[in-house]
């Protein structure tokens, strides 16, 4: 009995460190904004539904406002009107179903079955699907309130009213869109002069191995990127529709506008580690002033983070992208391996793209990254 438990235990919590009291306690000054949202939410759902529409004991209001709360922070609101609809889906059925056929064991069954059923033919999926089938279980569940005249449409008003309100709590107390973009957009931007810098200095210790590390650790960027990409979409959602966030819109824009390009430098950066890797192992001797060039790449990653940062213009981050790009195309030799010529055109690749992302058009790179 303790071997299955103990095995259980050690599995949730292996790889996971014990968080200090100051670590906790910093934690919940960075959810201030979320607990005032469902300390506000769930009672101004209750007084909305009992004081206003006079239901007797009308606590789905507030579970459904804490899932409008929930949903609206990490999802779409789309996606969190989704959920409303499908746990008034869910309540609407159960009650209808079990005012008709009692409670029991076998009735839940019935009541599970038909909340999918309905829930599917109107297009309900995933999160939504599962509220729907839930909120029918515990209404199946629950002895009805009395006082209610219809206790199927008082739930199902109840649910909507709840989730109503748990969504204007997420656009009236909206988190900051830019601080969240930034927050991940400078951790990538961070870890990519990072691994440039690495791979410059792979290069000039002759290290393919060095290289190899390189490529490994840019590879493993891809879920933060993802990451990246999943946060810029909420933040947007917010600036759009959050009054207290419309004047950062512009803002949101420009962090928006700029993701596919960086996802590319990201992807560039992999080719570039490879690129560097196979002229090592091959024994190239790779030209002198390459890894400056790389170096100095990195750093002009780190002027565009800043410039993005502060919603300033990108003079300083163009001009650096513009000189990486020069340093490596004067590097190469009359004569260079095919390694050698790949490298430097993925540096000039990787500026191209962050050019881009600052606002140049093709014309404007083709002409600034003309050195001839």
């Amino acid at each position: 009995m303790n071997g299955p438990r103990g095995f259980s235990l050690r599995a949730l919590t292996e790889g996971q460190r014990d968080l200090s009291l100051s670590e906790r306690v910093l934690t919940l000054r960075s959810r201030w904004r979320l607990v005032v949202q469902l300390g506000l939410g769930t009672g101004l759902a209750w007084l909305l539904a009992d004081e206003v529409f006079g239901h007797p004991q009308p606590f789905f209001a507030p579970i459904a406002a804490v899932i409008a709360v929930m949903a609206g922070g990490g999802q779409r609101h789309r996606a969190a009107i989704e959920l409303i609809f499908g746990v008034a889906v869910g309540v609407l059925v159960g009650e209808l179903i079990i005012h008709v056929i009692g409670r029991g064991y076998w009735q839940i069954s019935i009541v599970v079955v038909l909340a999918i059923v309905v829930g599917t033919l109107l297009g309900l999926k995933g999160l939504a699907l599962t509220q729907t089938v839930t909120s029918s279980i515990l209404l199946a569940a629950v002895v009805p309130v009395a006082g209610a005249s219809n206790p199927a449409v008082t739930r199902f008003l109840d649910a909507l009213i709840g989730g109503l309100v748990g969504l204007a709590m997420a656009l009236l107390i909206p988190r900051n869109p830019v601080r969240d973009i930034d927050r991940e957009v400078q951790s990538i931007l961070r870890a990519l002069a990072s691994n440039l810098g690495q791979i410059a200095h792979a290069l000039r210790g002759l290290d393919a191995r060095g290289a190899d590390r390189a490529l490994l650790r840019a590879r493993n960027m891809q879920p933060a990127v993802e990451a990246m990409i999943a946060t810029s979409t909420n933040a947007r959602e917010i600036a759009r529709m959050a009054p207290l966030r419309w004047k950062q819109r512009d803002h949101v824009e420009a962090y928006f506008s700029s993701l596919t390009n960086i996802d590319n430098a990201i992807r560039d950066s992999r080719v570039l580690a490879r690129r560097v890797a196979t002229m090592l192992r091959h024994g190239e001797a790779p030209p002198t002033d390459l890894a400056i060039a790389i170096d100095a790449l990195g750093k002009a990653v780190g002027i565009f983070g800043s410039d993005l940062s502060e919603y300033d213009a990108f003079d300083g981050a163009q001009d650096q992208l513009i000189q990486a790009a020069r340093m490596a195309t004067l590097a190469l030799p009359a004569a260079a391996s095919i390694n050698t010529v790949a490298t430097i055109v993925q540096v000039r690749a990787l500026a191209a793209d962050l050019l881009y992302a600052s606002g140049f058009d093709r014309d404007e790179i083709d002409e600034r990254l003309d050195f001839d």
